[in-house]
């Protein structure tokens, strides 16, 4: 006979509850009115019968909430059966590196780069193969609302281990860092970078890096700024000691360390899309003719590069569980998106912010030029960036865009995620937000008046019924 129901009536465990906390790609809420130990524990129970796992990995971030629903995951798990192998401390990709590591399924307890009042549960199948609402993430949830726990007759144990210097060991044989010294500034803004930076630094050592740590120090509360690097104002700090500093390089890494940002010598901030153009270059040295996989609202320098290369450019949805599948599809060797996400197969496919700074650092250590100068080549289009627009009917608003600029010459349309409209002198897309009312924009252009002009036409039609 199975368990009896978890109380779903109140609390974390109250069914509307849980369905706004379960996303499309992982569990994230306030702590802790809606995600906190009960919950966590009841997870931990579903997904290890729905994976059928009998070992988990489990780690989790610097969050003061972390520690407590980490410790009750694996109580749920051990519940079930399946024993659990805590890593304590850890970035994100630091989980996903236990996870192929030991082949096991893991869960990392995070909410990245949202505020200090969120948490959340990032999980994933053996060797770090993602979990999505259509690839058991819904079915966890509903066990968890149902609480219909199949009977377990053994009780799981609960062991430690530590991943960390493997993991920046590993990181090292796969963007090993030669050539000139460089000076590097990196602002971990608090987060778990703070934790896995100094191992891998540690292994470079003073002879290949000069590194000026910035806000190292672990503290969910975010005191300095948040540690969300795509929002330009959490970019000023680092962007100021660089210039300071003389350095070559900055690195902004988000709350959970799966996201990179570089600053270059200027002080100016580089696009993930150049960053995806110079790693694709660099792992096509590696393996000439290699499918490289890009989202939609990458530049479209991305796949003109990589072409001109001799490589494969296959153009996805965004998210990360549509770029890690269509490359074990293709068996791409890279990723990249637009959001600052860089994925990698000798990495099982997973997302590490580190292992693209290290690709960028070594990059730069192989020339006697500045980060601007090497990027230079990879920066074709002026980008307007992600612009967000509050619309009562999205559906409606992208259909009238569709109509609006179809009939143009030379341009075509697609609605591969959102809607996509080209030309040959530009290109913008418009997606729909999953879970507010906005319609968000990137648009770009073959020189900055171009780009200028699309955007605000663009911007003028969506927003001319608010």
């Amino acid at each position: 006979m199975a368990d009896s129901p978890a109380d779903v009536t109140s609390g974390t465990l109250d069914p509307a509850n849980i369905g706004a906390i379960f996303k499309a790609y992982d569990v994230r809420g306030t702590v802790p009115d809606q995600i906190d130990e009960d919950l966590a524990r009841a997870t931990g129970r579903a997904y290890v019968q729905v994976v059928g796992a009998t070992k988990v990995v489990v780690g989790h971030d610097m969050r003061a909430s972390s520690p407590g629903m980490a410790a009750a995951f694996a109580d749920g798990a051990t519940q079930a059966g399946a024993d659990v192998v805590m890593i304590g401390l850890a970035s994100t990709d630091q989980l996903y590196f236990a996870s192929g590591h030991l082949g096991l399924p893991g869960a990392m307890f995070t909410a990245s780069h949202n505020p200090a009042q969120y948490n959340g549960i990032k999980l994933c199948r053996a060797r770090a193969t993602p979990i999505g609402l259509e690839t058991g993430l819904a079915d966890i949830r509903d066990l968890v609302v149902s609480g219909d726990f199949a009977p377990s007759f053994t009780v799981g144990s609960i062991s430690e281990t530590d991943v960390l210097e493997a993991y920046a060991a590993h990181l090292l044989t796969l963007a090993p860092v030669t050539g000139r010294r460089l000076k590097v500034v990196a602002d971990a803004g608090n987060g778990m970078a703070g934790h896995t930076a100094p191992a891998v630094f540690r292994r470079l050592g003073s002879p290949q890096v000069d590194l000026v740590p910035l806000y190292f120090e672990l503290d969910g509360t975010f005191p300095n700024h948040e540690a969300n690097p795509i929002e330009a104002a959490n970019l000023r700090d680092l962007q100021a000691e660089v210039l300071e500093t003389g350095a070559d390089i900055g690195l902004a890494f988000d709350g959970d360390a799966d996201r990179c940002f570089l600053i270059d010598e200027r002080g100016q901030a580089v696009s993930p899309s150049t960053l995806t153009a110079l790693i694709a270059a660099r792992e096509l040295a590696k393996e000439p003719g290699a499918t490289i996989i890009h989202n939609l609202i990458t530049s479209r320098a991305v796949p003109e590069i990589v072409i001109e290369l001799g490589g494969k450019p296959v153009r996805t949805r965004v998210g990360h569980s549509f770029i890690k599948a269509t490359m074990a599809e293709t068996d791409a060797i890279f990723g990249g998106e637009h959001s600052g996400h860089f994925y990698f197969r000798d990495f099982w496919r997973a997302d590490s912010g580190m292992l693209a700074a290290l690709h960028a650092m070594a990059a730069l250590a192989e020339t006697d030029g500045t980060l601007s100068e090497l990027l230079a080549p990879y920066e074709r289009y002026p980008a307007s960036g992600e612009i967000n627009s509050e619309v009562a009917d999205a559906a409606a608003v992208m259909a009238a865009l569709e109509t609006a600029y179809a009939g143009q010459d030379a341009v075509s349309t697609d609605w591969l995620d959102g809607l996509t409209v080209s030309h040959p002198d530009w290109t913008f897309n418009v997606r729909p937000s999953n879970t507010e009312p906005l319609l968000r924009l990137n648009a770009e252009g073959k020189d900055t008046e171009t780009m200028d002009r699309v955007r605000d036409e663009v911007l003028a039609q969506i927003r001319s019924d608010r």
